[in-house]
């Protein structure tokens, strides 16, 4: 369009006043969004755990693990098994796969904030058919000609009513729902592979004692079968002092069938094949740290699975937006400019530039019940991750109440099953010597020394628990996990 003569200078600022107009106009439409205003949800209020109670002394709050969590239970082969583990376990690596894929969602849903600019060129040769509609123009006949073009294109849908910004903004959260699930599945993995490792040097001890006890039982079957063949011991202390021999032995091949399947289970956690992984016999010398469950208010920033739920919330509240925005109009600006010929040597000359641009809006009519049914199940999805959020919650307060007590009762257990292993171990001597002295039937070895190896094999059963429970407290108060990793994760 031309200035008017003599008012070039007003006619521009007109036109630039317009355009700003038009600017902060769309500006203003583009800043609408129809999702509901975001708030975390509510979780249960807990005030202190039931579980602690006056048994457990009050830690320092920098006491709750972090990072290597596991390194305080003083386990150098456990160390290098989990960094095995986060090396190699396939588990963790379709997790980081997950969170791959879900970050370059995110991104891709960002994308369509912006406008997109694509370049294009052809050249091509065609004929016309003077049959074709509109073939008239051609004076009816038939005409052939080149055609060369060469353009970029513009394409930008305007976010009216903020269908994209809730896209983005979901496929956002999703992204964090999915860094917050790579640190649980890595959290549980860890975990699982120190239960493993503790389960194991339980069966270590355990297949220890049984085998000092078998040979013991065959000591004492062969000292028992001298006597009977002197003519001082009866047929039966035979029977009874073989059948006890042979029970420990059914015993230590069970322990050690048990300790085989763990060192499989191992072996698949750190990602090698179980056929040649091994692990050398050891001691079950670790002890539980000492652990605080913190506050039950921190809990939930250091629960990936409870910042994973509470992320589904917040990613289900934007697609109410995106399901709202269906019942508004779509709008967008597209453009193109270029060259186009009929001949390649005028292609870039200047009277073959062309362009267009203009603006183009899609508003919905009739879709029988689509668009209310999409509202219906954007509200239902909220509603869903709302309760599953809660849920998650009280699971958490339940597995830190679940492993406190745990701890607790076992610590109980640990000193009643000590106890009770030195008083079957002095009955156990007393039985030999009444029954060296005479004044007692095989019975009563048999009897007493059977009690005392079951006493000391639930002593090494208690400890094993009692490591376990140190894991499992250290799981569901969150491990090394906080709620900050997961937005230095989303910041990457």
């Amino acid at each position: 369009m031309l200035c008017a003569p003599g008012r070039p200078a007003a006619a521009a600022r007109v036109r630039a006043a317009r355009a700003g107009i038009a600017c902060l106009a769309v500006a203003a439409l583009a800043a609408c969004s129809l999702a509901p205003h975001y708030k975390p949800p509510p979780a249960p209020l807990v005030q202190q755990y039931k579980e602690v109670g006056d048994w457990m002394r009050a830690q320092p709050a920098d006491a709750q693990p972090r990072g290597n969590w596991w390194e305080p239970f003083g386990e150098p082969t456990l160390d290098d098994l989990e960094q095995q583990l986060a090396r190699s376990n396939d588990d963790l690596r379709a997790a980081v796969a997950r969170y791959a894929e879900a970050r370059a969602v995110s991104l891709g849903a960002h994308s369509n904030l912006f406008p997109t600019v694509d370049g294009g060129a052809s050249a091509t040769r065609e004929r016309v058919s003077g049959n074709a509609p509109l073939a008239g123009v051609y004076g009816n006949r038939a005409v052939t000609y080149n055609d060369f073009l060469a353009q970029l294109n513009l394409a930008w849908e305007i976010d009216v009513f903020g269908r994209l910004r809730n896209q983005a903004a979901a496929a956002g959260a999703q992204a964090q729902a999915s860094a917050a699930d790579l640190a649980s599945v890595q959290l549980s993995l860890q975990a699982q592979l120190a239960s493993d490792y503790f389960s194991l040097r339980g069966d270590d001890a355990q297949t220890q004692l049984l085998e000092d006890t078998v040979n013991d039982y065959d000591r004492a079957y062969v000292l028992t079968k001298h006597r009977y063949d002197e003519g001082t011991a009866a047929a039966t202390d035979v029977d009874q002092a073989d059948t006890q021999r042979q029970n420990a032995r059914a015993q230590l091949a069970a322990v050690r069938l048990q300790r085989a399947q763990l060192e499989h289970a191992i072996a698949v956690l750190i990602g090698q094949p179980a056929s040649s992984f091994s692990l050398a016999p050891g001691t079950l010398a670790a002890a539980p740290p000492a652990l605080s469950p913190g506050l039950p208010s921190t809990l939930l920033q250091r629960r990936p699975d409870v910042a994973e739920a509470e992320r589904n919330v917040a990613a289900a509240n934007a697609q109410i937006g995106v399901a709202r925005a269906a019942w508004f109009p779509v709008f967008s600006l597209s453009g193109a400019a270029g060259f186009e010929s009929t001949a390649a040597s005028r292609w870039l000359d200047a009277p073959s530039k062309m362009w267009s641009i203009g603006p183009s809006g899609n508003v919905p009519l009739l879709d029988a019940g689509a668009r209310l049914a999409g509202n219906r199940r954007a509200w239902a999805q909220y509603d869903e991750s709302l309760a599953s959020y809660r849920k998650t919650t009280l699971v958490a307060y339940q597995e830190v109440e679940d492993s406190l007590a745990t701890l607790h009762h076992i610590a109980d257990e640990l000193a009643a099953d000590r106890a009770a292993a030195a008083s079957a171990a002095s009955a156990a001597r007393h039985a030999d010597d009444r029954y060296a002295a005479g004044v007692a039937d095989y019975i009563e070895v048999t009897t007493t020394h059977t009690a005392a190896l079951q006493a000391e094999l639930a002593v090494l059963i208690a400890r094993v628990d009692e490591l376990n429970a140190a894991v499992s407290l250290v799981r569901a108060t969150g491990g090394g996990w906080t709620r900050a990793q997961l937005e230095r994760m989303a910041r990457q």
